[in-house]
């Protein structure tokens, strides 16, 4: 018989911190929220952080600039065989043509010109940066998104709120509010499966001893919630309308993401993520190892986007990624770490199918340092114009401490 020892620690409880008296902390928290914090829709925001710096010229290229063919002799597509038009001016890697309809129904902005006012080449640092929102401060140890959360003010929060799908909590949900990182949503169910079968014992009885009067009605809500993610595991779910999510690691993310909009547990702030965007060797132009990435991070996002066909009105998709790559190809096929990237934001109620920010300009004098595309567009304006409106917060100092800059305008309020 499985002992209430082995059964507490198992699966992803084990992730998070006691509350009084041994109690998993996301229970204490559950029995204080009330039946309509946990189940009321809310919006929620999806951020996608491209690890290792996604370059941006490739993924949105300049339909007709005469520089580029001379600085990307082996990088730069054909304007007109292979890359594919957006507005006239910027044309699609092939590799992300799962965007391209999105973008024609206006669900799906492009941000071009994007980064940190602070420039570095260290992915480190330049990470830490944007998930602080905190551009040159190495002390800063909170997170923009977990200020987010923060900033909804419901109290109490529900312990799905925010949520990473990813190992350990990433720095951007670290801070104050709570947060839940999880790998696998079925191995962090309260009912882990076939857990009760094996204990012969109700859920109820297992907390029994330790629980005391978080069994009150407001706590069995809670634990409904924690039923409900049980009751969207992997291995039941099904996405809907034909969605059909790549068996990737940001694919599994998304899929999972799904499941907690859909088991209405009161997600609204939500993070995943995907490496393998360092691209300093042979880089490829319409296929190897970017087009690889561009790929799956387009095909993910769209399964996803697809399968939310009846939550769409409530969700908005946000990429990021820590820098950009330089205009001018290496010796060895690929790109190194530069300055500004392109971003994404999807969404019903995106300003969609424009290509925002600065027109880019690959004159070498017009580049920074000679060699990379220049900030017009601080990520702090983008996140703020996305979050803000979005979710209903504001976006001035309590979201990014010091910043006085204006959001952009991509999201309809």
């Amino acid at each position: 018989m499985l002992s209430r020892r082995a059964f507490l620690s198992s699966g992803g409880l084990a992730l998070l911190a006691t509350g009084v008296g041994g109690v998993p902390s996301f229970l204490t928290r559950a029995a204080s929220a009330t039946p309509s914090a946990l189940f009321r829709r809310r919006k929620v925001l999806v951020t996608v952080f491209q690890r290792g710096a996604m370059d941006g010229l490739a993924a949105v290229q300049p339909l007709s600039d005469p520089h580029l063919a001379r600085l990307r002799p082996t990088l730069a597509l054909d304007p007109q065989r292979q890359l594919l038009d957006l507005d006239g001016r910027y044309g699609l890697h092939p590799a992300l043509s799962p965007f391209a309809d999105l973008y024609r129904e206006g669900r799906l902005g492009v941000v071009h010109g994007v980064g940190s006012p602070v420039a570095t080449r260290s992915h480190f640092d330049a990470q830490d940066f944007m998930e602080t929102g905190r551009p040159g401060d190495k002390r800063a140890d909170t997170g923009w998104l977990n200020r987010a959360t923060g900033l909804l003010g419901h109290e109490p929060a529900t312990p799905f709120q925010a949520v990473a799908l990813t190992p350990a909590l990433p720095l951007s949900l670290r801070g104050q509010a709570p947060a839940l990182a999880v790998a696998k949503l079925e191995d962090f169910g309260v009912l882990a499966p076939g857990a009760l079968a094996a204990t012969g014992e109700s859920l109820e009885a297992l907390y029994a001893e330790t629980a005391g009067d978080l069994l009150s009605d407001a706590g069995r809500e809670g634990l409904d919630a924690a039923r409900l993610l049980d009751e969207a595991r992997l291995d039941r779910y099904r996405p809907e309308n034909g969605a059909e999510y790549p068996r990737s690691e940001l694919g599994e993310s998304l899929r999972q993401i799904a499941q907690l909009v859909k088991a209405d547990v009161g997600l609204e702030v939500a993070f995943a993520e995907a490496g393998g965007w360092d691209t300093h060797a042979r880089q490829g132009s319409d296929t190897g190892s970017f087009a690889r990435r561009a790929a799956d991070l387009a095909r993910s996002v769209a399964a996803f986007w697809t399968d939310l066909e009846r939550f769409q009105d409530d969700v908005v998709v946000l990429t990021m990624t820590e820098f950009g790559r330089t205009v001018a190809e290496n010796g060895t096929g690929g790109t190194d770490h530069g300055r500004a990237s392109a971003m994404f934001v999807l969404g019903n109620a995106v300003c969609g199918g424009e290509v925002h920010g600065q027109p880019l300009a690959l004159d070498p004098d017009a580049l920074e340092d000679g060699r990379d595309l220049p900030v017009t567009t601080d990520f702090r304006a983008l996140f703020a114009g996305v979050a803000g409106p979005h979710l209903g917060i504001a976006t001035g100092d309590a979201l990014f401490p010091g910043w006085s800059g204006q959001p952009i305008e991509i999201v309809r309020s």
